[in-house]
């Protein structure tokens, strides 16, 4: 079987290139290895909400336009949007069907080895585009390994509730935006919470009467190339800041919860039997995310007064806990905690693609969605372009940019120009 444009992924990114192709009447097949938006469902807890306000959500040809833009959409509301999306332009999309295999094709093109519900098939394919997303495969440290099996650990790709876990206390391990929002769901659900430090920043949700994201927005900090980015391409590396949108949103302050009865560590080192081992890197942690806060916080107050805004007064955060010791060690049995989630993220898994465009690292090389190999491109990665770019604020531009690149490549030499 042949066809011009294979899309492999039915999430927003690969949805939002067929959109461009449905439109052009561009033949193509959307592969989908689950069903389609599947991660909304499957790798989100129960009370998970968007962290970007809903007017953040537009896709090609379709955007956000219920009643509360500046809310955030919970898990369900986010799956009933993209299914509105799917039903707007019926792509063709073959679920339950995985790419195994993706090779190049002598003389041009692609093959590609699916697997299905009628057994394997092959497939062939002028153009390729991974849409695949870069969180692929949940990481659990080797140590883990060694922890007393009697431990229940969860990644949380699969966590879902408190009541999922066993009675007892919990320990969450990573403060990103997964592990802190984790975090709070479980502390709000009343269980004690234990809390491993990692290294990332944070983030006002609301500033001088606006959400934060909003105000970035106007100054067109999703507008960025990652070349033109302060740190450049290293920032594709950086973990993004915690926030929540829970309740109309709010800020995560780990030292608001500390004073609530939340034990901080710092960076998770070992572990064996019940025995786990820490970093001294609490403070250091803690400090560098209210850094991060008030130097956004200072960004947005230079872009008011250059801009001439009437905006409500500012101001800098200042820490409501300090800690006086940081911990080193600690005992799961004698602390009464039965549960670990693991929530220190995902790494990508490209072992499937025997193609010549990943790095010494196994990280795509690739300008904007398009790689060095003719017909092959990516999309929906985290700040492939810009910091929208995994996002569904960037995804559309993405896409019309890989769908521009699809059609000329298809163009004759002559009709280009």
């Amino acid at each position: 079987m042949s066809i011009p444009v294979a899309i492999v992924g039915a999430g927003q990114a690969g949805l939002s290139v067929s959109w461009f192709l449905t439109r052009e009447g561009v033949e193509h097949v959307l592969l989908e290895a689950s069903t389609t938006a599947h991660e909304w469902t499957d790798r989100r807890w129960d009370n998970f909400t968007l962290v970007t306000p809903n007017w953040h959500c537009r896709l090609p040809g379709y955007a956000y336009d219920g009643d509360d833009p500046d809310g955030f959409m919970n898990r369900e509301e986010v799956a009933a949007w993209l299914a509105g999306y799917v039903a707007s332009f019926d792509p063709p999309v073959r679920e339950h069907t995985a790419v195994t295999l993706l090779t190049e094709r002598e003389g041009g093109g692609f093959e590609l080895t699916l697997q299905g519900p009628g057994g394997e098939e092959l497939l062939e394919a002028e153009h390729v585009v991974l849409a695949t997303g870069g969180y692929h495969l949940p990481i659990v440290p080797p140590f883990a390994a060694g922890i007393d099996p009697s431990i229940t650990q969860v990644h949380s790709a699969d966590y879902r509730n408190a009541a999922q876990l066993p009675d007892g206390e919990v320990l969450v391990v990573g403060s990103g935006q997964s592990g802190a929002q984790i975090a709070e769901d479980l502390h709000l659900e009343g269980r004690a919470v234990h809390l491993a430090l990692g290294d990332a920043p944070r983030v006002a949700r609301f500033y001088r009467g606006r959400d934060c994201m909003t105000w970035l927005s106007d100054m067109g900090l999703y507008d960025t190339p990652v070349q033109q980015y302060p740190g450049g391409r290293a920032a594709r590396e950086k973990t993004n800041h915690y926030v929540t949108g829970r309740e109309g949103g709010r800020d995560i302050d780990l030292r608001q919860f500390a004073v609530e009865g939340m034990r901080l560590y710092g960076l998770m080192s070992g572990a064996e039997g019940t025995r786990l081992s820490f970093e001294p890197t609490m403070t250091a942690a803690l400090d560098s995310a209210d850094a991060v806060y008030n130097s956004i916080c200072r960004d947005i107050d230079a872009f008011i007064e250059r801009e001439g805004i009437d905006a409500p007064p500012g101001g800098q955060y200042e820490p409501v806990w300090t800690p006086d010791h940081e911990p080193r060690m600690l005992d799961l049995a004698e602390a009464g905690i039965t549960s670990i989630v693991w929530g220190i993220g995902y790494r990508p898994d490209y072992r499937w693609v025997k193609v010549g465009v990943f790095d010494g690292a196994a990280a795509p090389t690739q300008t904007r969605g398009i790689t060095s190999v003719p017909g092959l491109y990516f999309l929906g990665l985290p700040w492939m372009h810009t910091w929208g770019s995994g996002r569904f604020a960037g995804i559309a531009r993405d896409a019309e940019h890989v769908f521009h690149a699809i059609v000329g490549a298809r163009q004759p030499a002559s009709a280009r120009h």
